[in-house]
């Protein structure tokens, strides 16, 4: 196919990748055939595959909410994919116009259209680093410009960890961030899980071995483990749609098995 002009050279653009195949599950543009490719084979076995990536975008809309309430402005996304409508600065800035973000992806479409996207607003910035390689994030020019580290900040790691297998030790990077950030900070986190559905969710992680980042669906307790040194807040860690719902509930354990939880750093 034609190389579109915002994919960068290194793009591979013939086989499907985690971030533009959930790009198009929420209606983007920035995705290439064989992504889509991918995502309805998926949506064939699952179809209600779009309303799950909608539920999750929805609790990460409500995370930063209640972040902003808390007295929270500062965000650090990590593994934040490729910018859509309604994305972190947009939810935050809409709120409270200071409000600071710093995206981090290791795609490089992710981060190219980020920047193109991002270019004018100084109060955000794009990180090219992986989500294991704590110092490079926390350490990047973009992040130390745009974020003040010895206040509060939310740590969004959201739909990214079932892309980080276990031999990768997710745990030990996600306590070495808790440990840079300062008392009062929070970690808003959503993870895909097999409870529930596990025939189906077999067969979805099947289709993404054929990506550079295959799935590891994880049970409710793996979840609960991930929030060790934060202070969870209500209603811990639960199914998706039902993290402080702001509206009517349709079916949330039955359609979305993933969990969600928001902790403190005390």
């Amino acid at each position: 196919m034609t190389r579109p002009t915002w994919a960068p050279q290194e793009v591979d653009i013939d086989r499907p990748s985690a971030a533009r195949v959930y790009d198009y599950y929420l209606g983007g543009s920035h995705n290439f055939a064989v992504d889509r490719e991918m995502a309805r084979e998926a949506i064939a076995d699952w179809p209600d595959l779009p309303l799950i990536m909608q539920d999750n975008r929805a609790f990460m809309r409500r995370a930063v909410r209640h972040c902003l309430a808390s007295g929270i402005d500062q965000f650090l996304d990590v593994g934040s994919g490729i910018p859509t409508a309604g994305n972190v600065h947009e939810v935050a800035q809409a709120e409270n116009p200071a409000a600071r973000v710093v995206y981090v992806d290791i795609d490089p479409v992710a981060v190219a259209h980020a920047r193109a996207l991002l270019a004018d607003d100084p109060r955000t910035g794009v990180v090219h680093a992986d989500f294991l390689d704590v110092g490079a994030v926390l350490e990047a020019p973009d992040t130390r410009a745009v974020l003040d580290l010895d206040r509060p900040v939310a740590l969004l790691v959201v739909a990214l960890l079932h892309f980080v297998g276990d031999e990768r030790r997710p745990g030990e990077a996600l306590a070495r961030y808790r440990d840079a950030l300062v008392p009062g900070s929070h970690l808003v986190l959503s993870h895909a899980s097999a409870d529930g559905a596990p025939q189906v969710a077999d067969d979805h992680a099947a289709l993404y071995r054929r990506t550079a980042t295959p799935m590891s669906m994880r049970p409710h307790g793996e979840v609960v483990r991930f929030f060790d040194g934060f202070t969870l807040l209500d209603p811990g860690v639960v199914h998706i749609p039902l993290w402080r719902p702001d509206g009517a509930i349709l079916d949330g354990r039955g359609r979305n098995p993933g969990y969600a939880g928001v902790g403190r750093r005390d």
